[in-house]
């Protein structure tokens, strides 16, 4: 009887140990979020020397902005007036809203275009407040070492966000605070008033940021994302939906909401615009609808999920649990013999 209990309890022993490996395989989650990526010093910054390019017309920053995105990811060093028009000819046939040649392309357009000529992973993200918008737009920066499009002075211009500083590593926590990021315009070189645009990689507080990056307004006519702050983010495949519900958001943290204040716009080329149009004279950005059906992604901040485990893993786990379901089973059918 004794020598019975004890084939039992090793038995039992050699199946816990199976599903015990199998927990301890498998990466947890920030280890599976931060495989692969380059070491957390502080921060991120994407931008490199000869990246940049300025806007070649006044509608074209949503171009000029994927031809930077193009030059930092592709390592390229894109200039060309030709490439621009043909990313915002290509972007316009795909806005969402059917807008006038002086509003330049929509977010969907842009997103689109970013899919398209850059990284499929790209995905516009609706957010309910600045503070969850740009948690989401850093961690997303980070996870995947991409730049993230933003719409700024309430959608009539775009901007790059190319980097950010933080208290800790968004890929590890959610416990963070961003201190700084790191903006691209395109309009520098072409106009630099009120702050648009900056020179590039230009650090900003979160406070000064908030300044710029203003919910979506476009007077003409009401958008389905008035109200809310607009950006493109990179989603890292396999911990980030491609569709996304609408849920709401909760109110930022105090970290990084910094005090609110008019926001500038950008002036006008004198000559671009006829008289007395009300459309802006620099692309004016649109939003995608949030609903469930579209390919956008809202959830903010971007849930940190773990991966599955290799298949070693997978084929030794599971031939341990086989072999000890066997001998559990040869142990019942000897004790009923017997």
């Amino acid at each position: 009887m004794a020598s019975h209990l004890r084939l039992h309890a090793l038995v039992v022993a050699i199946v816990v140990l199976g599903l015990g490996a199998a927990w301890l395989g498998g990466p947890r989650p920030a280890e599976a979020a931060s495989a692969g990526l380059p070491a957390w010093t502080g921060g991120v910054n994407l931008y490199r020397t000869g990246t940049f390019t300025t806007q070649k017309s006044w509608l074209w920053c949503t171009a000029a902005g994927v031809q930077i995105v193009r030059n930092i990811v592709d390592r390229k060093t894109d200039h060309s007036t030709s490439g621009q028009r043909r990313y915002f000819t290509w972007m316009r046939d795909r806005n969402r809203y059917d807008l006038p040649l002086s509003a330049g392309v929509d977010p969907a357009g842009w997103t689109a275009g970013l899919r398209h000529f850059v990284d499929d992973r790209y995905r516009l993200v609706s957010s309910r407040t600045f503070g969850s918008a740009l948690r989401s737009a850093v961690t997303r920066l980070r996870l995947t070492n991409l730049p993230v499009a933003l719409t700024v002075s309430h959608g009539n211009h775009g901007w790059i966000l190319t980097g950010f500083r933080a208290t800790a590593d968004p890929a590890k926590t959610s416990s963070f605070t961003v201190t700084s990021v790191r903006v691209t315009g395109p309009l520098y070189g072409l106009q630099s008033k009120n702050g648009y645009d900056m020179a590039p990689n230009t650090k900003l507080t979160t406070a000064q940021l908030k300044r710029f990056f203003t919910p979506w307004k476009y007077a003409p006519r009401a958008m389905v994302w008035d109200g809310r702050y607009v950006s493109i983010q990179p989603v890292r495949m396999g911990t980030a939906p491609a569709v996304a519900s609408s849920q709401s958001v909760s109110a930022p943290p105090s970290d990084v909401a910094g005090p609110s204040s008019p926001s500038p716009s950008p002036t006008q080329d004198p000559g671009s615009a006829s008289s007395g149009s009300p459309e802006p004279a620099v692309a004016v950005l649109a939003s995608d609808d949030p609903g469930p059906t579209q390919p956008v992604a809202a959830v903010d901040p971007v849930p940190v999920s773990s991966e599955s485990p290799g298949p070693i893993w997978i084929a030794l786990v599971g031939s341990v649990v086989i072999i000890g379901t066997a001998l559990l089973l040869a142990f019942r059918l000897r004790r009923r013999r017997a």
